[in-house]
């Protein structure tokens, strides 16, 4: 296989992943907003839309099976196949967890929120942001930027356990408020493991520039 043609399935593998995170991001958007507004049909829109996340997913994934079967790639070309393979795996699992918190909006329907809590979109909007830059490192093959985004995660952490401990609160003040403040702690939690697959992403990252697959260390 030709340097240039090889070059060429990579660039369209890329842009198959930028549009692929950015359906995750849209879903992570919407589905936060439909739990603020409470609004259930748009949870059920996201809910129906998982699928095509998916199934881009799958399609990225047979691309790459495509060319590994068919160009049989060297040693350092397979490892952009195999690195993007892992990180199309990440964002599915993150349209899972956006799909999540629309399932959860569904579940509370229009019964009045356990509580309004700020950490929730907070925690949203760093997980896109994040999410956003990781991609980006991941074209410009920045491993450095990758690092430093991994080091991030503990400012969802820290928001998350902010949200727990306020909805525990909230489930010892008011027990008939259980199970509904139950649901927000899944819903933070969904946004917590958001970052998590972020983390990998980047992971993946540094692994495509240095050839070492490596656990990111945080400061955590």
């Amino acid at each position: 296989m030709t340097r240039e043609l090889f070059r060429k399935y990579i660039s369209q593998l890329e842009r198959d992943v930028i549009e692929l995170g950015n359906m995750c991001i849209a879903a992570i958007e919407q589905s936060v907003e439909a739990l603020k507004r409470q609004d259930v049909v748009s949870a059920k829109k996201i809910v129906e839309g998982d699928i095509y996340i998916d199934n881009k997913r799958w399609e990225i994934e047979d691309k790459c099976i495509s060319i590994i079967a068919l160009q049989q790639p060297v040693a350092s070309d397979l490892r952009e196949i195999v690195a993007i393979v892992s990180i199309v795996a990440d964002l599915e699992r993150i349209g899972d967890y956006a799909e999540g918190i629309a399932k959860i909006v569904i579940m509370i329907d229009d019964k009045p929120l356990a509580k309004v809590l700020d950490n929730i979109p907070k925690m949203a909007q760093k997980g896109i942001d994040m999410l956003y830059r990781s991609l980006k490192a991941f074209v410009d093959r920045d491993a450095e930027v990758a690092r430093k985004i991994s080091d991030e995660d503990d400012e969802v952490d820290t928001l998350h356990d902010k949200a727990y401990h306020i909805l525990l609160q909230c489930m010892i003040d008011k027990p008939e408020l259980i199970t509904d403040a139950t649901r927000l702690i899944w819903a933070a939690h969904n946004l917590e493991r958001i970052a998590d697959r972020v983390t990998n992403i980047c992971e993946r990252t540094v692994f495509l520039v240095t050839g070492s697959m490596q656990k990111i260390s945080t400061s955590k």
